[in-house]
């Protein structure tokens, strides 16, 4: 099975963002990925924050989420949305959402992003729990016989969530969707995700933000593909484009045949 990163250099338009998507969505597709996923806060990247609250969504409900849905059901593909911001019961508070559609268009899971993002160099400073409410529990979802594991950008740091991912039977594929800062990104991205896929011995499939955005920020983009050996199989560092790569059955096997690593495990 091919599976596939898009990544993205989204604007403070959501129309303009859904129509990159989609055309990202349809090159993907027409390469013959059949998982597929979109960076984090692929549908807006705006100028301040509480931008996200005026495209809110309702769980279920809303433009970005039926968007999502025709083109997994266009394309016969299983797709990862990345993350938009859905309502919470606080007017002043979104959830992180990360929606995974099937191939028919149903949604088959809903993730909330658990860790919230807070930097402070004295030069930069960010703290995403000023509009972002945290999610609780971990997610995953069967996928054509794959089991698929979701996390969001900053919970990349925290391996007790992975390692919950793999129980009661370990995932096949883990997605990251992420808008890691350049800084951040820069020391940090690839040393995680790699990491991470030779912990759990699966596959980590990366799609990020990547390049200047229209607000002066600027993401470190890198999406990648990792292999459970934590070998780099694909990787774009900035701009938009498709990110490819070879899901292999075989390889997964092989891996935890050779080092059982998961059956070792005490704690």
């Amino acid at each position: 099975m091919k599976i596939a990163a898009l990544q993205m250099v989204s604007a403070p338009e959501v129309e303009r963002n859904l129509a990159t998507a989609a055309r990202l969505v349809a090159e993907a597709a027409a390469a013959g990925a059949q998982l597929l996923a979109l960076p984090e806060y692929f549908c807006l990247l705006g100028r301040s924050d509480r931008d996200k609250l005026a495209i809110a969504e309702a769980d279920g409900d809303g433009p970005i989420q039926a968007a999502l849905s025709a083109l997994a059901r266009e394309h016969r593909v299983w797709l990862i949305g990345g993350t938009l911001p859905m309502r919470t019961a606080d007017a002043e508070r979104v959830r992180n959402s990360c929606c995974a559609y099937g191939p028919d268009g149903q949604r088959v899971a809903r993730y909330d992003k658990i860790h919230l993002f807070a930097y402070d160099n004295g030069r930069e400073r960010y703290d995403e729990g000023r509009v972002l409410e945290a999610g609780s529990a971990p997610v995953s979802f069967d996928a054509a016989g794959l089991r698929v594991g979701l996390s969001v950008c900053y919970d990349l740091r925290f391996p007790e969530l992975y390692r919950t991912l793999m129980q009661p039977a370990p995932c096949d594929v883990v997605v990251v969707p992420s808008a890691f800062t350049y800084t951040t990104g820069q020391a940090h991205w690839e040393l995680l995700l790699r990491a991470r896929a030779v912990e759990n011995q699966c596959y980590f499939l990366a799609p990020a933000q990547g390049g200047v955005h229209d607000n002066g920020r600027r993401t470190w983009g890198h999406s990648l593909i990792a292999d459970p050996w934590g070998e780099l199989l694909a990787c774009r560092d900035e701009g938009e484009g498709v990110v490819l790569a070879e899901f292999s059955r075989e390889r997964l096997a092989e891996v935890r045949q050779q080092l059982p690593a998961l059956k070792h495990r005490r704690l």
